[in-house]
């Protein structure tokens, strides 16, 4: 449970050094000259975000340009910033981006997947219009950023237009999606119970609601310009989450699907749309001078972007880079995008190695091997996010549902049989669900005190309509005249967390049971 939790709220933290990892201090691209500038926001909770601006060596006096912040994905950082640098400073468009809180050098624990970076990014927003030097200001964020610039897009109408890379269209519909893809084992009748478990855990820890994470409901609030990006093999958010979304949208919007999965290297044609889309929605200015007259010809200035060598010796290291795709290839062989690991064991890893990123939190199959067949594990249905149980009572009615569904199709040895020495066998499948309070220990026992339970059916014969056991929890009348029996009996367990303990063997019941 521990490891699911922080697949969430703490993945695998990018780990980069500023020297190394990000563009130059100063650099050339396409004829013109930038700079980074690496400051520090702070946010609401009071904690440090670091963060960086590439914009124009030298900027006209008087002359403002538009801004896009830069938002990363949960394992991500603002190292993964450079290719939108470079692909939009030749627009004369900054780029700002930032470490949100708990990522990458930034101070704090975990992350929230948009709930609180969207306060980080308010924060970042406040410092830009303060600092003056800003017209109008766009989002680009990819996954958990694209989440974050959707919510609070919806906040602030004033932004230009967003750029939303494989972003999610609900959090509690993902986690069921990634449990079904990644085979946990846990019986699925009890992944609603391990949901509002991780629910608590979440809210304690990290300071949110994971039910509150629903993009489709932001979407219908939101009016800001919106492109949408998906990859078509995204196997960890699937491309249906975007178009849940674009459906939703009520502002502007356009969708472009790419070759890839969630972590591959977007393609040129993509870019091309995004530079387009915002030179639209920012309008950035075209006039700003060369500047060849203006900076020395020398040895560290005579080749375009690059990453300077640990060594520094005084000049740009790469082959000097002409063209946009020239200097993104340098970039990608320098350092890769940071990637959102997928669990060994998935249908992924039959594709690729995966294994030159940050490893993964979440555990692979080969250590969750289950204890029984899938076959054996009991579908329980995940209709509606409102069906989460909620209380005691709502948790011990779900898990008494279950066990009357799973006896639909048992067949159940009829003990009349056994007694004239035939095998009688009775259909149990239209034994009609028993009343809620005939689930109990008895008639004294009341809901909020049900202990565990084991359940057997017993079949009689129509000839004898008088059940076995004296307190009998529910009774049906089958079709052909014969009666089945559920018989509800006190085990030696004091909890339901026991009980499942002992019936599958599996630590997730057994750490838990005292929080449920």
């Amino acid at each position: 449970m521990d490891q699911l939790v922080n697949f969430i709220i703490r993945p695998p933290r990018a780990d980069y050094s500023p020297k190394d990892d990000l563009l130059e201090e100063e650099f050339r691209l396409r004829r013109k000259w930038y700079r980074r500038k690496d400051l520090e926001v702070i946010n609401g909770q009071g904690k440090k975000l670091k963060c960086s601006h590439y914009l124009p060596l030298i900027i006209p006096e008087g002359k403002s340009l538009p801004c896009v912040i830069y938002c990363h994905g949960n394992s991500g950082c603002r190292a993964d910033a450079s290719e939108v640098a470079i692909i939009l400073l030749p627009s004369n468009i900054t780029v700002f981006t930032l470490d949100f809180s708990g990522s990458g050098l930034s101070e704090g624990e975990h992350v929230t997947l948009g709930w609180n970076e969207k306060e980080d990014l308010k924060a970042v927003v406040n410092h830009l219009r303060s600092d003056g030097s800003v017209s109008c200001i766009g989002l680009w964020g990819r996954s958990m950023g694209a989440v974050t610039s959707l919510m609070y897009g919806a906040e602030d109408p004033s932004i230009a237009g967003m750029v939303l890379d494989s972003p999610f269209s609900n959090l509690v519909e993902l986690m069921m999606e990634l449990v079904d893809m990644y085979k946990y084992p846990l019986p699925k009748f009890t992944v609603k119970l391990a949901i509002q478990h991780m629910r608590k855990i979440i809210k304690k820890k990290a300071n949110f609601d994971i039910m509150d994470l629903d993009t489709i409901e932001v979407a219908k609030r939101s009016f800001v310009p919106v492109l949408f990006g998906h990859a078509i093999d995204d196997d960890f958010i699937q491309p249906h989450h975007s178009e849940r979304i674009c459906d939703s949208y009520m502002g502007d919007k356009n969708i472009i699907k790419f070759e890839g999965d969630h972590n591959s290297p977007r393609p040129q044609f993509y870019f091309d749309s995004v530079t387009i889309f915002f030179h639209n929605v920012l309008n950035p200015p075209d006039d700003l001078p060369e500047d060849d007259d203006i900076l020395p010809e020398d040895s560290y200035f005579n080749q375009d972007i690059g990453y300077r060598n640990s060594s520094y010796n005084g000049s740009l290291t790469g082959n000097g880079a002409v063209t946009t795709e020239d200097a993104i290839a340098q970039l990608r062989s320098r350092r890769l995008m940071s990637r959102v690991e997928v669990p060994s064991g998935t249908p992924t890893d039959e594709k690729s190695d995966i294994s030159d990123g940050p490893s993964s939190s979440v555990p692979s199959r080969a250590n969750l091997t289950p204890m029984m067949e899938d076959a054996e594990f009991l579908e329980y249905s995940f209709d509606s996010y409102s069906g989460i149980p909620c209380t005691i009572e709502d948790e011990e009615r779900m898990l008494m549902e279950a066990i009357m569904a799973s006896l639909k199709d048992v067949k159940v040895e009829s003990t009349q049989g056994e007694e004239d020495g035939k095998s009688n066998f009775v259909d149990a499948s239209s034994a009609s669900p028993p009343d809620k309070t005939n689930l109990s220990d008895g008639p004294s026992s009341s809901s909020t005190d049900v202990p565990n339970h084991d359940t057997k059916a017993i079949g009689e014969d129509s000839k004898n309509n008088t059940s076995t056991d004296s307190n009998p929890a529910s009774s049906a009348e089958m079709p052909d005249g014969t009666r089945a029996t559920l018989v509800v009996q006190r085990s030696r367990s004091g909890t339901i967390m026991d009980g499942l303990t002992q019936k599958f063997g599996f630590s997730f019941f057994k750490n838990n049971s005292r929080d449920l």
